[in-house]
């Protein structure tokens, strides 16, 4: 359930073409469907404007898939993150449809083109190859959140002629989502460049003082740039979850 079926849903009311009984029906489903291992919010797009998402680790594909099952009954596309190639196969083959991307991870129930909500683009900037897994999750939850997105990759401050050359795109951005990993610099940057918010992700990319991303966190908070926020070390899922609402504003 979300605000666009909530509304349709009492219009067909108000005109007479849905009877009051089969309405109620529908909203006894809110605000959550309980499931063998799991007790499923349908009620979070209505409060929070997303639906809920799915995190796949420490759950077994036939919990996702339960899972994925009751939110579909309750009217609602499904994205499910962090899933490994072995899970979503066999989530695929329990739901007989699904979408998984292996580079992101994210395994996605509904239409192959999501309509654009947003009121702009989300840039997405990834420092290094190494960290394209967190970078196209975030474009992947972005898109299917309803957000046009532009994804720049390998341009880190190591070369930083590679982002100066993409700074139309980036000033075009009504929101960007900079991931980086190693020493975490490339956040100030692109902050230092635009006058938009950055959701800066440290990734856990890097060789042993980067300590599993803590180093690149720790730079993004001493950021020198205003502009700049940070999220948990490679979740580019939250930063894209809070991208979107920003471009609704």
């Amino acid at each position: 359930m979300n605000p666009e079926r909530l509304r349709e849903l009492l219009e067909s009311v108000r005109r007479g073409d849905l009877g009051t009984d089969t309405a109620l029906e529908e909203l006894a489903r809110l605000p959550f469907v309980d499931v063998p291992d799991a007790r499923v919010d349908t009620h979070r797009a209505l409060r929070s404007g997303l639906p809920e998402v799915v995190f796949g680790p420490g759950k077994t594909p036939q919990q996702i898939v339960d899972i994925v099952t009751a939110l579909r009954d309750a009217g609602q596309n499904v994205l499910a993150t962090r899933v490994e190639a072995d899970v979503a196969e066999a989530v695929h083959s329990g739901l007989g449809t699904g979408e998984y991307d292996p580079v992101a991870r994210t395994f996605w129930v509904g239409p192959n083109e999501v309509p654009p909500v947003g009121k702009g683009t989300i840039a997405i900037v990834s420092a290094g190859t190494a960290d394209l897994p967190v970078a196209r999750e975030a474009a992947s939850v972005a898109r299917y959140f309803g957000n046009k997105v532009e994804l720049l990759v390998d341009v880190g401050v190591a070369g930083l002629h590679r982002l100066l050359s993409a700074s139309e795109t980036l000033r075009a951005a009504r929101v960007l989502i900079v991931v980086a990993g190693m020493e975490g610099a490339l956040p100030s940057v692109v902050g230092g460049l635009v006058d938009k918010p950055v959701i800066a992700v440290p990734t856990s990319v890097g060789y042993g003082a980067a300590f599993g991303g803590l180093a690149a966190l720790l730079g993004m908070l001493t950021s020198c740039a205003s502009n700049v926020t940070v999220v948990n070390i490679d979740n580019g899922f939250g930063a894209a979850h809070v991208a979107t609402l920003v471009n609704r504003l």
